[in-house]
């Protein structure tokens, strides 16, 4: 287990460019040393015969089947627009325009 000093939290917020304060300085130095020996303790996890994974649980992204259905003609889909012009949808025009 090694310890942190407050020393070494100055200069490593020095040179990240982040300005403590000494009390935060004081406090900073004891939760940063307390994540080194958490991250020491998983470094210590024998994970042979582990396969490496992204993710702790499979995940099924739940997609389905890709099969042709019955969809919408472009007449029906037509059908109950507002404005229509050329077989398409007319909507208002909200990038560029004139200058």
């Amino acid at each position: 287990m090694s310890e942190i000093s407050r020393d070494e939290v100055a200069r490593i917020a020095r040179l990240a460019r982040i300005a403590l304060s000494e009390e935060e300085l004081d406090e900073i130095a004891p939760q940063l040393d307390s994540i080194v020996d958490a991250v020491s303790m998983v470094q210590k996890v024998d994970t042979n015969g582990v396969s490496p994974m992204s993710h702790p649980l499979s995940i099924d992204a739940g997609m389905r089947a890709d099969v042709e259905a019955k969809t919408l003609t472009q007449a029906q889909a037509l059908d109950q627009a507002p404005a229509v012009e050329d077989h398409r949808f007319v909507v208002p025009q909200i990038l560029g325009g004139e200058e």
